[in-house]
């Protein structure tokens, strides 16, 4: 096998398996609440932390990742960090509880903060001149194609063989890459001093697992459980810390002088906002639609193609164009074409007809009308409005940082877009368990969230066989009123990243935009 061959394999399988991670499990979170078991935390809640704590530890991590590949060796650390992410994913997959899931999945994050830094980094050391162009092209589309057959992949397996098969599916990938690395030169920063704050990723990791954690037990127990304040306060303190310990350190893991930068300081708060919503709005929106309406996972992955579609192919153009007109413009109506698809899916009715896709049935494959109108054509709209961001965004992100800490700029860039994810996910729990109850209370009288509970009706998820009709139905337009709260609230969120980037961005210069180096893209 040749370098150039067998490089390009490992760091596009070593990429697109964090790429279809993301995608795959967003499909697979109802079915995993309804089959697997859960103790110590609730079904929503626990499924929201399968999604929360993998981005908490990547985000913590994925600053230090590349400092650490370039000091013990790029190879070195791509395969741990491919081995560690397999094991981790067989875990996932074998996972016996909700507990020993969440579990895996920090390990996951840990592991995955090794790889998307990685293959860059592998590349740029690889190949150079115009092959080291191809090499990032061929390497772009391979995580674009995860954008499209991400989802309905995931529909796939979850629906024709099990929630399982959505981690284990990246057992072959990584092996496969493994063997790929065998023909992956070794490469290191011979100037690199090893000099890595640790601290400060754990303080991050702290504040961001202790305020996420500490609001979304809060909400499930009621506000009853000293653990949920005790782990605010923790979170609220380490945050607090965090600025004052980046001064003191000699090496620290978030340069403050970076944010001396203006564009700089804004577009990472428009990224917190804006991919905090972002993430979290895809992960509701598989729930409601499998629990709540029935679909079938094949068809909630399905519902996602005209995302994955608009932006592989409308990013570069609206890319070029940011770099004639600045990014300004695009920063401001992108989000706000966002938030109009969700508030589409704002007023999706509670009797919107599900589309139960099945492989075997060729003729169920075809939507129903209610699917066009009230979910696909909201996320066209969504759709449209992220092609309109994400290149631009790294046009204003690249060229507000000096070219030698263009690496260090992306990281944190990076780790900001997965930071805002927990948080918020964190907020719209709150608000769809604090409407969802008494919704439900409204609708039958003298029931209390203790006896929801009790009776595993939870918001919008299944409710389990043999349920009362009456209370069943009383579910389905909880849960709805419930999902339409967090729509509105993400698409709060989504304006205000617009009206943050319209106030404050200031385009750049034509020579800033043209000598801007390319950021590593958001993944997982």
């Amino acid at each position: 096998m040749s370098t150039r061959f067998g490089t390009l394999l490992a760091v596009i399988l070593g990429s697109a398996i964090v790429f279809l991670d993301g995608t795959i499990v967003n499909v697979a979170v109802e079915t995993i609440g309804r089959e697997l078991p859960a103790t110590f935390v609730g079904r929503v809640e626990g499924l929201t932390y399968v999604n929360s704590g993998y981005l908490a530890v990547l985000a913590a991590l994925l600053i230090l990742a590349g400092g650490i590949s370039d000091f013990y060796g790029r190879r070195r650390m791509f395969r741990i960090g491919l081995a560690g992410f397999g094991a981790a994913s067989v875990a996932c997959g074998l996972a016996p509880n909700m507990e020993i899931l969440i579990l895996a999945r920090l390990v996951q994050g840990a592991f995955g903060a090794l790889l998307v830094p990685g293959s860059l980094s592998i590349i740029t050391a690889t190949f150079e001149g115009e092959e080291r162009g191809r090499a990032i092209g061929l390497w772009a589309s391979g995580t674009s194609a995860t954008l499209i057959l991400g989802p309905f992949l995931g529909g796939f397996l979850v629906q024709s063989i099990s929630w399982r098969a959505a981690f284990l599916i990246n057992v072959p990938l990584v092996l496969v890459a493994l063997w790929a690395t065998a023909a992956v030169l070794e490469s290191r920063d011979d100037e690199a001093e090893g000099n890595f704050d640790w601290l400060g990723a754990a303080v991050i990791a702290v504040a961001v697992g202790g305020l996420a954690f500490g609001a979304t037990r809060g909400a499930e127990r009621q506000w009853q459980d000293a653990v949920a304040f005790i782990s605010l306060g923790i979170g609220a303190l380490a945050l607090i810390t965090f600025p004052f310990l980046m001064r003191m350190r000699a090496n620290p893991l978030v340069p403050l002088s970076l944010f001396a930068s203006r564009n700089f300081t804004v577009v990472n708060i428009s990224t917190f906002v804006i991919y905090g919503a972002l993430y979290v709005t895809l992960i509701f929106q598989s729930l409601y639609l499998q629990g709540t309406l029935g679909y079938s996972p094949i068809a909630a992955g399905a519902v996602g193609l005209p995302v994955g579609i608009l932006l592989t192919f409308l990013s570069t153009p609206a890319g070029q164009l940011a770099g004639r007109l600045g990014p300004r413009l695009f920063l401001t109506v992108g989000p706000i074409i966002m938030g109009l698809g969700l508030l589409w899916l704002a007023r999706i009715p509670p009797d919107s007809e599900a589309w139960i896709a099945d492989l075997t049935e060729p003729a169920t494959l075809i939507p129903p009308g209610d699917v066009l109108v009230d979910v696909i054509l909201a996320l066209v709209v969504f759709g449209l409005g992220i092609s309109l961001l994400v290149a631009p965004l790294t046009t204003a992100l690249m060229s507000s940082v000096p070219v030698r800490r263009a690496g260090l700029g992306s990281a944190i860039n990076n780790a900001v877009s997965r930071v805002g994810a927990p948080l918020m996910s964190a907020v719209l729990f709150i608000a769809i368990t604090a409407s969802f109850y008494p919704l439900l209370a409204e609708r039958v009288p003298g029931l209390t969230a203790d006896d929801a509970r009790a009776q595993q009706i939870e918001p919008l998820t299944s409710v389990p066989e043999g349920t009362d009709p009456t209370l069943a139905a009383a579910a389905v337009e909880a849960s709805t009123d419930a999902f339409h709260l967090a729509m509105f609230v993400s698409a709060m969120l989504l304006f205000a990243g617009a009206a943050i980037n319209a106030a404050w961005i200031r385009n750049p210069s034509r020579r800033d935009m043209e000598a801007a180096p390319e950021a590593t893209p958001a993944a997982g």
